[in-house]
């Protein structure tokens, strides 16, 4: 996976993610005209499908709700890059099919609007200048991914069995 970094701080929390004001809307394309809007309220329309989010620590704090994830998913994210992450946003995120790393340099040794590439089966990010390893996620959160998130992978697993 190839893409655009957009770089952000530490503890982004939920409600920078997605503003608790628009919790009624459900439609995730909707949702997406929303994603990060409490970092710039124009944000969203600043994104680019495939671009990557590459945060510090603590990303996804605060509130469980799972639109955080949804939207970003919605709006093209293709991965968020954290130092590290909510244990509730990162479940949400791999539940909705967003790929998520965790590397506590990356954050540091890129700057906005670098491309970077992911090689999640190596466990790699390729920087301008260089590469950095993280730890892969375990084989069975990869498949919740590769699937496109828990609903299609559970949808899947039963229509093995039947």
């Amino acid at each position: 996976m190839k893409g655009r970094v957009w770089v952000l701080g530490d503890n982004v929390d939920t409600d920078v993610i997605y503003p608790g004001k628009y919790l009624p809307i459900i439609v995730p394309e909707e949702m997406a005209l929303h994603a990060l809007e409490g970092v710039d309220p124009q944000f969203a329309s600043k994104l680019k499908p495939g671009d990557i989010i590459v945060a510090g620590s603590n990303f996804g704090c605060g509130s469980s709700r799972e639109q955080a994830a949804t939207c970003l998913k919605a709006a093209g994210v293709a991965a968020v890059v954290a130092g590290s992450y909510s244990r509730i946003f990162f479940r949400n995120a791999l539940n909705q099919g967003l790929p998520l790393v965790e590397s506590r340099e990356c954050s540091k040794r890129v700057k906005e609007g670098d491309v970077v590439t992911i090689d999640f089966g190596r466990g790699k990010i390729l920087l301008p200048g260089g590469e950095m390893s993280f730890e892969p996620l375990p084989s069975f959160l990869t498949e919740i991914l590769e699937d496109g998130g828990l609903i299609e992978h559970t949808k899947k697993k039963i229509a093995k069995e039947q």
